[in-house]
Protein backbone atom coordinates (compact mmCIF):
# COMPACT_ATOMS: atom_id res chain seq x y z
CA UNK A 1 0.00 0.00 0.00
CA UNK A 2 1.42 3.38 -1.06
CA UNK A 3 1.70 5.98 1.69
CA UNK A 4 0.64 9.48 0.70
CA UNK A 5 3.50 11.99 0.94
CA UNK A 6 3.43 14.53 3.73
CA UNK A 7 2.19 17.85 2.33
CA UNK A 8 4.60 20.75 1.99
CA UNK A 9 3.44 24.35 2.18
CA UNK A 10 4.71 27.55 0.66
CA UNK A 11 3.63 31.11 -0.11
CA UNK A 12 3.36 33.10 -3.31
CA UNK A 13 3.76 36.88 -3.39
CA UNK A 14 2.81 38.22 -6.81
CA UNK A 15 5.28 41.09 -7.36
CA UNK A 16 2.72 43.57 -8.70
CA UNK A 17 1.14 46.58 -7.03
CA UNK A 18 3.75 46.19 -4.24
CA UNK A 19 7.10 47.61 -3.23
CA UNK A 20 10.25 45.49 -3.12
CA UNK A 21 10.55 46.08 0.62
CA UNK A 22 7.06 44.69 1.19
CA UNK A 23 7.94 41.44 -0.56
CA UNK A 24 11.30 41.24 1.19
CA UNK A 25 9.62 41.66 4.60
CA UNK A 26 7.29 38.72 3.99
CA UNK A 27 10.03 36.46 2.62
CA UNK A 28 12.39 37.19 5.51
CA UNK A 29 9.64 36.40 7.98
CA UNK A 30 8.74 33.18 6.14
CA UNK A 31 12.38 32.13 6.01
CA UNK A 32 12.37 31.91 9.82
CA UNK A 33 9.17 29.79 10.01
CA UNK A 34 9.80 26.05 9.57
CA UNK A 35 6.21 25.26 8.54
CA UNK A 36 6.73 27.32 5.36
CA UNK A 37 9.02 25.36 3.09
CA UNK A 38 8.99 27.34 -0.15
CA UNK A 39 8.23 30.78 -1.56
CA UNK A 40 7.29 31.90 -5.07
CA UNK A 41 6.95 34.91 -7.34
CA UNK A 42 5.17 35.06 -10.68
CA UNK A 43 6.51 35.97 -14.13
CA UNK A 44 4.67 38.87 -15.71
CA UNK A 45 5.97 42.11 -17.18
CA UNK A 46 2.80 44.11 -16.58
CA UNK A 47 0.10 43.82 -13.89
CA UNK A 48 -2.59 41.19 -14.42
CA UNK A 49 -4.74 42.60 -11.60
CA UNK A 50 -5.47 46.01 -10.12
CA UNK A 51 -4.20 49.17 -11.78
CA UNK A 52 -3.10 48.08 -15.29
CA UNK A 53 -0.43 50.78 -15.22
CA UNK A 54 0.74 49.97 -11.70
CA UNK A 55 4.18 48.67 -10.72
CA UNK A 56 5.34 45.12 -11.40
CA UNK A 57 8.85 43.76 -10.80
CA UNK A 58 10.70 41.42 -13.17
CA UNK A 59 10.54 37.96 -11.66
CA UNK A 60 14.02 36.49 -12.08
CA UNK A 61 15.81 39.67 -11.03
CA UNK A 62 13.67 39.91 -7.91
CA UNK A 63 14.08 36.20 -7.21
CA UNK A 64 17.87 36.52 -7.23
CA UNK A 65 17.67 39.43 -4.78
CA UNK A 66 15.41 37.43 -2.46
CA UNK A 67 17.66 34.37 -2.78
CA UNK A 68 20.51 36.47 -1.42
CA UNK A 69 18.35 37.68 1.48
CA UNK A 70 17.09 34.25 2.62
CA UNK A 71 18.81 31.12 3.87
CA UNK A 72 16.33 28.24 4.08
CA UNK A 73 13.32 28.58 1.80
CA UNK A 74 13.22 26.79 -1.51
CA UNK A 75 12.24 29.36 -4.10
CA UNK A 76 11.10 29.83 -7.67
CA UNK A 77 8.73 31.45 -10.16
CA UNK A 78 5.19 30.13 -10.47
CA UNK A 79 5.89 29.88 -13.37
CA UNK A 80 8.33 31.32 -15.89
CA UNK A 81 6.83 32.16 -19.26
CA UNK A 82 8.84 30.32 -21.88
CA UNK A 83 7.72 33.03 -24.30
CA UNK A 84 9.80 35.75 -22.60
CA UNK A 85 13.41 34.50 -22.78
CA UNK A 86 15.41 32.23 -25.10
CA UNK A 87 15.85 28.90 -23.28
CA UNK A 88 19.65 28.94 -23.27
CA UNK A 89 19.59 32.38 -21.67
CA UNK A 90 16.95 31.18 -19.21
CA UNK A 91 19.15 28.22 -18.25
CA UNK A 92 21.98 30.64 -17.47
CA UNK A 93 19.70 32.89 -15.40
CA UNK A 94 18.32 29.94 -13.43
CA UNK A 95 21.81 28.57 -12.81
CA UNK A 96 22.86 31.93 -11.39
CA UNK A 97 19.88 31.98 -9.02
CA UNK A 98 20.62 28.42 -7.90
CA UNK A 99 24.19 29.45 -7.11
CA UNK A 100 23.14 32.65 -5.30
CA UNK A 101 20.64 30.64 -3.22
CA UNK A 102 23.10 27.87 -2.38
CA UNK A 103 21.07 25.27 -4.26
CA UNK A 104 17.48 26.16 -3.31
CA UNK A 105 15.92 26.79 -6.73
CA UNK A 106 12.83 24.95 -7.92
CA UNK A 107 12.72 25.79 -11.62
CA UNK A 108 9.16 26.67 -12.62
CA UNK A 109 8.30 27.01 -16.30
CA UNK A 110 5.23 27.01 -18.51
CA UNK A 111 4.16 27.61 -22.09
CA UNK A 112 3.14 31.21 -21.37
CA UNK A 113 -0.04 33.19 -20.89
CA UNK A 114 -3.25 32.09 -22.52
CA UNK A 115 -4.81 34.28 -25.24
CA UNK A 116 -7.99 34.32 -23.14
CA UNK A 117 -6.32 36.52 -20.49
CA UNK A 118 -6.24 40.00 -22.10
CA UNK A 119 -4.26 41.66 -19.29
CA UNK A 120 -1.55 39.06 -19.71
CA UNK A 121 -1.67 39.10 -23.52
CA UNK A 122 -0.95 42.85 -23.73
CA UNK A 123 2.50 42.54 -22.13
CA UNK A 124 3.89 40.82 -25.22
CA UNK A 125 2.93 43.65 -27.56
CA UNK A 126 4.15 46.22 -25.03
CA UNK A 127 7.60 44.60 -24.88
CA UNK A 128 7.97 43.70 -28.54
CA UNK A 129 7.69 39.96 -27.87
CA UNK A 130 6.10 37.57 -30.39
CA UNK A 131 2.95 35.77 -29.36
CA UNK A 132 2.34 32.53 -31.22
CA UNK A 133 -0.57 30.13 -30.99
CA UNK A 134 -0.90 27.49 -28.27
CA UNK A 135 0.47 24.61 -30.37
CA UNK A 136 3.62 26.60 -31.12
CA UNK A 137 3.98 27.51 -27.44
CA UNK A 138 3.72 23.90 -26.25
CA UNK A 139 6.18 22.61 -28.86
CA UNK A 140 8.62 25.37 -27.91
CA UNK A 141 8.22 24.49 -24.22
CA UNK A 142 9.18 20.87 -24.87
CA UNK A 143 12.30 21.92 -26.77
CA UNK A 144 13.19 24.47 -24.09
CA UNK A 145 13.00 21.84 -21.34
CA UNK A 146 15.24 19.56 -23.38
CA UNK A 147 17.99 22.11 -23.96
CA UNK A 148 17.83 23.56 -20.45
CA UNK A 149 18.36 20.10 -18.94
CA UNK A 150 21.28 19.50 -21.29
CA UNK A 151 22.89 22.85 -20.49
CA UNK A 152 22.68 22.03 -16.79
CA UNK A 153 24.13 18.53 -17.10
CA UNK A 154 26.32 18.06 -20.17
CA UNK A 155 30.09 18.45 -19.87
CA UNK A 156 30.83 19.41 -23.47
CA UNK A 157 29.39 21.90 -25.98
CA UNK A 158 26.57 20.60 -28.15
CA UNK A 159 24.45 21.64 -31.12
CA UNK A 160 20.67 21.51 -31.07
CA UNK A 161 18.55 21.91 -34.19
CA UNK A 162 14.90 21.85 -33.22
CA UNK A 163 11.84 23.37 -34.81
CA UNK A 164 11.82 26.35 -32.43
CA UNK A 165 15.25 26.27 -30.75
CA UNK A 166 18.56 26.21 -32.63
CA UNK A 167 21.84 26.29 -30.73
CA UNK A 168 25.43 26.01 -31.91
CA UNK A 169 28.13 24.87 -29.48
CA UNK A 170 25.86 25.51 -26.53
CA UNK A 171 27.48 24.99 -23.13
CA UNK A 172 26.53 25.81 -19.57
CA UNK A 173 29.35 26.86 -17.24
CA UNK A 174 29.09 27.09 -14.27
CA UNK A 175 26.64 24.32 -13.51
CA UNK A 176 23.84 24.63 -10.93
CA UNK A 177 24.68 23.78 -7.32
CA UNK A 178 22.01 21.06 -7.30
CA UNK A 179 23.07 17.87 -9.02
CA UNK A 180 22.26 16.57 -11.43
CA UNK A 181 20.03 19.66 -11.82
CA UNK A 182 17.39 21.75 -10.05
CA UNK A 183 13.91 20.20 -9.85
CA UNK A 184 11.69 21.20 -12.76
CA UNK A 185 8.13 22.35 -12.10
CA UNK A 186 5.87 22.75 -15.12
CA UNK A 187 2.62 24.66 -14.73
CA UNK A 188 -0.46 24.25 -16.89
CA UNK A 189 -3.60 22.23 -17.55
CA UNK A 190 -3.85 21.80 -21.34
CA UNK A 191 -3.37 18.28 -22.68
CA UNK A 192 -0.35 19.27 -24.73
CA UNK A 193 1.33 20.81 -21.71
CA UNK A 194 0.58 17.71 -19.62
CA UNK A 195 2.46 15.59 -22.16
CA UNK A 196 5.49 17.83 -21.63
CA UNK A 197 5.00 17.46 -17.87
CA UNK A 198 5.03 13.68 -18.21
CA UNK A 199 8.34 13.78 -20.04
CA UNK A 200 10.24 16.50 -18.19
CA UNK A 201 8.75 17.56 -14.84
CA UNK A 202 9.50 16.66 -11.25
CA UNK A 203 6.53 18.75 -10.08
CA UNK A 204 3.31 19.74 -11.84
CA UNK A 205 1.42 22.85 -10.73
CA UNK A 206 -2.14 23.90 -11.45
CA UNK A 207 -4.25 26.78 -10.07
CA UNK A 208 -6.87 25.66 -7.55
CA UNK A 209 -9.72 27.11 -5.57
CA UNK A 210 -12.49 26.01 -7.93
CA UNK A 211 -13.82 22.61 -8.95
CA UNK A 212 -11.49 20.01 -7.43
CA UNK A 213 -13.01 17.24 -9.59
CA UNK A 214 -11.72 19.02 -12.69
CA UNK A 215 -8.21 19.17 -11.24
CA UNK A 216 -8.32 15.51 -10.28
CA UNK A 217 -9.34 14.69 -13.86
CA UNK A 218 -6.32 16.63 -15.13
CA UNK A 219 -4.13 14.69 -12.70
CA UNK A 220 -5.49 11.39 -13.99
CA UNK A 221 -4.81 12.48 -17.55
CA UNK A 222 -1.22 13.16 -16.52
CA UNK A 223 -1.07 9.63 -15.08
CA UNK A 224 -2.16 8.28 -18.46
CA UNK A 225 0.44 10.27 -20.35
CA UNK A 226 3.12 8.99 -17.97
CA UNK A 227 1.99 5.41 -18.57
CA UNK A 228 2.22 5.93 -22.33
CA UNK A 229 5.94 6.75 -22.08
CA UNK A 230 6.70 4.22 -19.33
CA UNK A 231 7.15 6.69 -16.49
CA UNK A 232 5.89 6.15 -12.95
CA UNK A 233 3.31 8.92 -12.31
CA UNK A 234 4.34 8.92 -8.62
CA UNK A 235 7.63 10.49 -9.67
CA UNK A 236 5.78 13.75 -10.36
CA UNK A 237 4.68 15.74 -7.29
CA UNK A 238 1.24 17.32 -7.70
CA UNK A 239 1.30 21.02 -6.78
CA UNK A 240 -1.61 23.42 -6.40
CA UNK A 241 -1.84 27.18 -5.98
CA UNK A 242 -4.61 28.28 -3.63
CA UNK A 243 -5.57 31.92 -2.98
CA UNK A 244 -5.66 32.88 0.70
CA UNK A 245 -8.65 34.62 2.26
CA UNK A 246 -7.56 36.81 5.16
CA UNK A 247 -11.19 37.38 6.16
CA UNK A 248 -12.34 33.74 5.93
CA UNK A 249 -9.40 31.50 6.84
CA UNK A 250 -11.76 28.58 7.38
CA UNK A 251 -12.63 28.64 3.68
CA UNK A 252 -8.94 28.47 2.80
CA UNK A 253 -8.41 25.59 5.24
CA UNK A 254 -11.27 23.71 3.61
CA UNK A 255 -9.66 24.16 0.19
CA UNK A 256 -6.32 22.96 1.56
CA UNK A 257 -7.93 19.83 3.01
CA UNK A 258 -9.76 19.17 -0.25
CA UNK A 259 -6.59 19.55 -2.31
CA UNK A 260 -4.37 17.44 -0.04
CA UNK A 261 -7.06 14.77 0.15
CA UNK A 262 -7.10 14.68 -3.66
CA UNK A 263 -3.38 14.02 -3.97
CA UNK A 264 -1.98 17.55 -4.24
CA UNK A 265 0.83 17.36 -1.70
CA UNK A 266 2.67 20.57 -2.67
CA UNK A 267 0.52 23.54 -1.64
CA UNK A 268 1.33 27.13 -2.60
CA UNK A 269 -0.72 29.71 -0.70
CA UNK A 270 -1.22 32.90 -2.68
CA UNK A 271 -1.04 36.07 -0.57
CA UNK A 272 -2.89 39.17 -1.72
CA UNK A 273 -1.33 42.62 -1.32
CA UNK A 274 -1.20 44.65 0.81
CA UNK A 275 0.42 42.04 3.03
CA UNK A 276 -0.82 42.18 6.62
CA UNK A 277 1.69 42.61 9.42
CA UNK A 278 2.99 39.22 10.48
CA UNK A 279 1.26 37.52 7.56
CA UNK A 280 3.76 34.65 7.27
CA UNK A 281 3.34 33.74 10.94
CA UNK A 282 -0.44 34.02 10.54
CA UNK A 283 -0.33 31.65 7.56
CA UNK A 284 1.68 29.13 9.57
CA UNK A 285 -0.50 29.35 12.69
CA UNK A 286 -3.96 29.65 11.13
CA UNK A 287 -3.66 27.76 7.85
CA UNK A 288 -0.74 25.33 7.81
CA UNK A 289 -0.67 24.03 11.39
CA UNK A 290 -4.45 23.44 11.60
CA UNK A 291 -4.33 21.72 8.19
CA UNK A 292 -1.65 19.31 9.33
CA UNK A 293 -3.37 18.62 12.67
CA UNK A 294 -6.95 18.56 11.49
CA UNK A 295 -7.92 21.59 13.59
CA UNK A 296 -10.50 24.19 12.56
CA UNK A 297 -9.62 26.87 15.08
CA UNK A 298 -9.31 30.36 13.65
CA UNK A 299 -7.24 33.18 15.03
CA UNK A 300 -7.47 36.93 14.48
CA UNK A 301 -6.68 38.31 11.08
CA UNK A 302 -3.59 40.55 11.13
CA UNK A 303 -3.94 44.19 10.19
CA UNK A 304 -2.75 45.24 6.74
CA UNK A 305 0.48 47.17 6.47
CA UNK A 306 -0.02 50.29 4.35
Amino acid sequence: MTTAPEPSFGIMTAPMQVDYRDVLRVWREADAIPQIGHAWLFDHLMPIGGDPDGPVHEGWTLLSALAAQTRRLRLGLLVTSNRFRPPALLAKIATTVDIVSGGRLDFGIGAGSRPSVPMARREYDAHGLPYHDAAHAVEALAEACTVIRRLWTEDAPFDFHGTHVRLTRAFGNPKPVQRPRPPIMIGGRASGTLRVVAEHADLWNIPGGGDIDDLVARSRLLDRFCAEIGRDPAEITRSIHLPVSYDEPGTTRDKIAEAVGSGFSHVVLGLAAPYPAGVARWVADELITPSTRGSTAAGPVPSPVP
